[in-house]
């Protein structure tokens, strides 16, 4: 007989009978970004069908709006040359009736090492292009996780990062979860940082041209059409598990688009 325990992880129960809406935090209104925005408008509508608080979204990127970002991302050519944080909530407020807010800032510390204003949220979500920005997240977040009193305080981190063809999404706890006692499963209270648990990977990374595409063609060059789409969906799955479920047994994946193939993370 097999008395061996499977390991999960339960959601913070704030997240799960809330006094009022779930704060989140999207950094990055790109390829990613701006389709999960569309998966958050879904999920808050479910959530509050079902007696829920619903979410309530902040959408962090300074980057304006070209030609080079239509087809592969969420946007219309009328809507060239503003703010893409700004025409994404704009546009998700006039469908869903919401009151989400855009920054139209970078999520990063100022000179003086100042924090960013409205940067503590429940969840945050990073969809961003670079390692130094992670890191930067990551510094950030461990900052905010010694505010313990705040009920919208920092618990989970959801990282998505691609190259042309592949990439993953990694969920992780901001500081321990307290669990439940169980007797049928092993639990785990502490989910690693992307940026502790796969530092040197990520690092090893950081080899590609980051500088913004001049045209459509330039950018599938080094995103594929539909990268940023099929990570959206499998992130934003495990997101609406971790509501819906109210457990774990996976923290992420990792996606291989040209092969089809996909590789979950388990939870040790």
């Amino acid at each position: 007989m097999n008395n061996e325990k499977s390991t999960v992880h339960f959601t913070d129960n704030y997240l799960i009978n809330p006094t009022n809406p779930i704060s989140v935090n999207v950094i990055g209104a790109g390829g990613t970004g701006s389709k999960i925005l569309t998966a958050l408008m879904e999920i808050n509508h479910s959530l509050i069908a079902l007696g829920h608080a619903g979410l309530i979204v902040r959408l962090w990127d300074d980057d304006i709006i070209s030609e080079a970002n239509l087809g592969r991302q969420r946007f219309a050519s009328c809507e060239t040359g503003l703010y893409k944080s700004v025409a994404l909530i704009n546009r998700a407020n006039r469908w869903a009736g919401t009151n989400w807010k855009a920054e139209t800032v970078k999520f990063e510390r100022d000179c003086m090492d100042r924090l960013p204003e409205h940067a503590g949220a429940a969840i945050c979500i990073s969809c961003v292009d670079s390692v130094k920005a992670r890191f930067e997240i990551a510094e950030i977040l461990k900052r905010l996780k010694n505010d313990n009193f705040h009920l919208n305080r920092g618990r989970y981190w959801m990282d998505f990062g691609n190259s042309q063809h592949t990439g993953q999404v990694i969920l992780s706890t901001i500081g321990n979860i307290r669990q439940p006692r169980s007797e049928k499963y092993e639990t785990v209270e502490n989910l690693p940082f992307v940026t502790d648990e796969f530092a040197d990977l990520l690092k090893q990374s950081e080899q590609g041209d980051d500088t913004p595409s001049c045209s459509l063609e330039e950018a599938l060059e080094k995103q594929d059409l539909f990268i940023n789409s099929a990570l959206a969906q499998m992130g934003m799955a495990l997101l609406w598990k971790l509501f819906r479920d109210g457990m774990l047994t996976y923290r992420g994946f990792f996606l291989n688009l040209k092969t089809f193939r996909t590789q979950p993370v388990q939870l040790t």
